[in-house]
């Protein structure tokens, strides 16, 4: 992912006082809370979606009585957004705010036996970075307890408490100035190497482990454990405190990495698990010779270590294995080889019989249970939801819950009995909206396979009478569609404001086994795009479907997915939006920076005559070779900061459409990337989201009507310029 230049940042504490202070919150920022909104007539509008409160990452104090978590509220008007604690009995009463403060507080964990807590803040001073800070478990007490020169990510406290990896930046390559001292006011840069940008930066700084001492309210003798290199851990884009564990003992720790620079970096997806020992300082690669992506290590109390592996280089959606060796890195197996679906997240039972996992199936995220000994596995919570997280107490499980039609709660449960809710942090708005439906539908496939596909159904559903629709297309491509609450993509919004939603689990979607999975990769234009036509040919079927107004949407791939659709639909669909869409395979191949990505679904470069797989890629499966068949109206959306599906894609896509001829629209976010994150701009993304839509699907909509009066008047004025 990055240059290939060794230059790095001495491993010490840097000594900037502004990166710290005794107390939080004491700045002149403006404290963002829970924002009042009022909803009419059961309306689910951007500025509804943006109020809700977004529960995440529940903790579970040392005695089992506790949870910890945090609730962030969106600011439309300050155009960004605040994480709070708080924390609960383990029965859900007795909720308390614990902090009230201008900046989030995040990666909050228990500390000295549940009578502290230790968290990542940045104080709301001039010049301030990420810190990790240490309050008394009432809130009080707050204190910053680390001063690094760049702030910091996240941390890992070590079993004993007595040492602490935290993450942190290093400078990476070098600058402009580096090469010409005298050119102090140059932007230039100067690259010799691949992985100069990754997803939605130019890589300047990469993240390092760092361990040092702790004695509750100091870190101290910090040494950085990628000293002297340019690899990065944790790994970008997603990487986080969850690809560092600690052994038992405390006395080395655990860290993933993918020891590459440059081209090597760009085409391979090899990571592996090191040991770093904190006497000598010395590491041992675990998983030498395993040549996927290896992540996401979880040790248990004994020293076992479990963790996800992919098996082969550069496919970066292979299945996810479950594999398990000894403390001292020997005896490893595969303990998920008669599991045909790839494990998301890991976790150890307390006992040690039980690995514990999260993993899409069948259109879901359930919780599962793998007895080690024998590999046997039960599914412990499931129904028409998504899981998110797990952690214990007693004979509990706590854990956060979503689906379509709601976003996270903290539930906790026993296992075989029915999950119950102890947030209740959105229960009063969601109360307010008009209530939709989530339908299970299983379609048949053109390669006679039973595809599942979740149909939403809107407000006040009467089947005897005629509603548009959306076809949903996923991104990723292998992301699954599963039961997610998403703050941009929310298929109940869509639902909400009139419309029947239609997201099918075509080919290349996780859930399914691997075969299902991987069918995707070297056919793009393949079996997954039928799989979208028959979901729509067999919804039209439906008495209550309005066939003539069918639009498709997706970002990503789902952008593809929507170029491509344009070119071969045969008038399936009355209008397209795309965000963030590759349109021309060729330019994407040379564009985007993972390039093991385009080497594995695309199948090499397009200069590689002799690639059968690669040819059908940019012939077949390419959407600017069927822009002569485009003849529907089509919006695209985008980032200008977006790396890993250049902006220029929409430019081509946009400027084909006007070319044909077609009504098209083009909205493009400065300051946004992949996504469109931004408080304003996604309440922006929305409203044209539903207006453009709204133009060609909704009949009985003001902006259908003032669409055609505006199209009737343009002729009716080129009609009279005509005549005379």
């Amino acid at each position: 992912m990055k240059l290939a230049q060794v230059t790095t940042m001495l491993a010490t504490v840097a000594l900037l006082g502004a990166g710290c202070g005794e107390q939080g919150g004491s700045g002149s920022s403006k404290l963002i809370e829970k924002p009042q909104v009022t909803v009419e007539n059961g309306q689910f509008t951007p500025e509804v979606l943006n109020a809700f409160g977004r529960v995440s990452d529940a903790q579970v104090s040392p005695d089992g009585k506790k949870i910890l978590y945090g609730i962030s509220y969106v600011s439309v008007e300050e155009n960004k957004s605040n994480r709070e604690l708080w924390v609960m009995d383990i029965d859900g009463q007795n909720a308390k705010q614990l902090t009230k403060t201008a900046n989030s507080e995040s990666n909050a964990v228990w500390m000295d036996g549940g009578n502290k807590i230790a968290f990542v803040y940045k104080d709301d001073k001039e010049g301030a970075v990420p810190q990790m800070w240490v309050m008394d478990a009432d809130g009080g007490g707050r204190k910053c307890v680390s001063d690094m020169e760049n702030g910091i990510e996240g941390f890992v406290l070590s079993p004993d408490e007595k040492s602490v990896v935290l993450i942190s930046t290093v400078k990476y390559g070098k600058t402009a100035q580096d090469h010409h001292p005298d050119l102090d006011k140059t932007k230039a840069r100067i690259i010799d190497d691949l992985m100069y940008k990754h997803w939605n930066e130019w890589v300047t700084e990469i993240p390092h482990p760092f361990v040092g001492t702790f004695d509750g309210s100091k870190v101290s003798d910090l040494k950085d454990m990628l000293e002297g290199t340019q690899f990065e851990s944790p790994m970008r884009p997603w990487g986080g405190v969850e690809q560092l564990a600690w052994m038992p003992d405390s006395k080395s720790v655990i860290y993933v990495c993918r020891k590459k620079v440059g081209k090597e970096y760009a085409i391979s997806t090899n990571s592996d698990l090191y040991r770093y020992t904190l006497a000598d300082g010395k590491t041992e690669n675990l998983t030498e010779g395993m040549m996927g992506y290896d992540n996401n290590p979880v040790v248990s109390k004994s020293g076992k270590i479990a963790w996800l592996s992919m098996e082969h280089d550069g496919y970066e959606a292979d299945k996810n294995r479950i594999f398990m060796m000894d403390a001292n890195g020997g005896n490893k197996v595969d303990l998920s080889a008669n599991w045909d679906y790839s494990v998301d997240a890991l976790f150890w039972s307390p006992d040690e019989k039980y690995l514990y996992f999260i993993c899409p199936f069948q259109g879901t995220m359930p919780i599962f249970r793998m007895e080690v000994a024998t590999q046997k596995i039960d599914t412990i919570a499931a129904g028409q939801y998504d899981y998110d997280g797990l952690a214990f107490a007693g004979d509990q499980f706590v854990t956060l819950r979503h689906s379509y039609l709601e976003p996270n709660e903290v539930f906790a449960f026993k296992a075989g009995e029915e999950p119950k809710q102890l947030s209740h942090v959105n229960d009063e708005l969601l109360g307010q909206l008009a209530k939709v439906e989530c339908r299970k539908v299983m379609v048949p496939t053109t390669d006679g396979k039973q595809m599942t596909t979740w149909v939403l159904l809107p407000p006040g559903f009467d089947e005897s009478k005629k509603y548009p629709a959306i076809l949903f297309c996923e991104g990723g491509p292998q992301s699954p569609v599963s039961q997610f609450w998403s703050y941009r993509w929310n298929l109940r919004i869509m639902a909400n404001h009139g419309y029947v939603v239609i997201a099918p689990n075509r080919r290349g979607l996780p859930g399914f086994g691997t075969e299902w999975n991987a069918q995707i990769s070297g056919d793009y234009g393949g079996q997954n795009m039928k799989d979208y036509m028959s979901a729509v040919d067999y919804m039209k079927k439906e008495p209550w479907i309005d066939g003539e107004h069918i639009g498709a949407t997706g970002a990503s791939y789902g952008g593809f997915s929507v170029y491509w659709l344009a070119g071969n639909h045969q008038k399936r669909f009355a209008a397209f939006l795309a965000h963030a869409g590759i349109f021309n395979l060729m330019g994407q191949y040379l564009e985007t920076e993972e390039l093991w990505f385009v080497n594995w679904d695309l199948g090499g470069p397009y200069w590689d005559k002799s690639n059968a797989v690669a040819q059908k890629s940019y012939s077949v499966g390419n959407p600017a070779n069927y822009v002569q068949n485009w003849d529907t109206p089509i919006m695209c959306t985008t980032g200008d900061n977006d790396f890993r599906i250049v902006y220029t894609q929409t430019m081509q896509a946009f400027n084909a459409a006007k070319l044909r001829g077609l009504p098209a629209r083009m909205v493009l976010f400065p300051d946004e990337d992949h996504w469109c994150q931004k408080p304003q701009n996604s309440v922006l993304w929305q409203r044209e989201f539903f207006k453009w839509f709204d133009s060609w699907l909704m009949p009985e909509s003001e902006a259908f009507k003032a669409r055609v009066a505006a199209e009737a008047g343009e002729a009716q004025s080129a009609d009279s310029t005509a005549t005379k």
